[in-house]
């Protein structure tokens, strides 16, 4: 184990992991194909010493074929299996990922409430709406006070225009 060398990060490693899956599928599917060409000459063989009438031949032959494609299909079963671990492997990510979008909105959210302070906010919000209602009240003492004032104005006016009128 070395300890100077530098940790990886999880994108790192799965790059890393899914070369190495796509390096070991790439060897595997080779060598199937390689199989499945042997395989074709096998039958090749079969037919001809078959027909040649060398019945000892064709069942050794046969027996080769029959352990050839078990190869073959066991083969095609790591290929899955394989394929199968690079998936977990990007969906392992994934999860990280989230888990790490999470890690920060949770830090995100933890300094809102950090300079909300719900309790103080709730004062503040009473002090408002005291301020507020005082404010309201003090408009309205206002306009009913400037209110009396003209109505008193208009009222000596229209008192002493009858006044004229009855006079004239």
């Amino acid at each position: 184990m070395n300890i100077f060398k530098k940790k990886t990060s999880p994108k790192d490693a799965l790059r890393t992991s899914k070369r190495e899956m796509a390096v070991a599928t790439r060897g595997i599917e080779r060598e199937i194909a390689s199989l499945q060409l042997e395989e074709k000459k096998l039958v090749a063989e079969i037919k001809k010493t078959a027909k040649t009438g060398n019945e000892a031949a064709t069942r050794i032959l046969a027996r080769q074929l029959v352990r050839l494609r078990q190869q073959i299909t066991n083969l095609q079963g790591s290929r899955a299996q394989v394929r199968g671990v690079a998936t977990h492997t990007q969906a392992l990510y994934a999860s990280t990922s989230i888990s790490t979008g999470m890690k920060g909105a949770t830090k995100a959210m933890v300094a809102m409430n950090k300079q909300m302070a719900p309790a103080k906010q709730a004062k503040v919000i009473r002090e408002f709406q005291k301020q507020s209602a005082q404010m309201d009240m003090t408009i309205e003492m206002m306009s009913e006070a400037i209110d009396e004032t003209l109505d008193k104005d208009e009222a000596e006016e229209e008192t002493e225009e009858l006044t004229n009128q009855i006079n004239a």
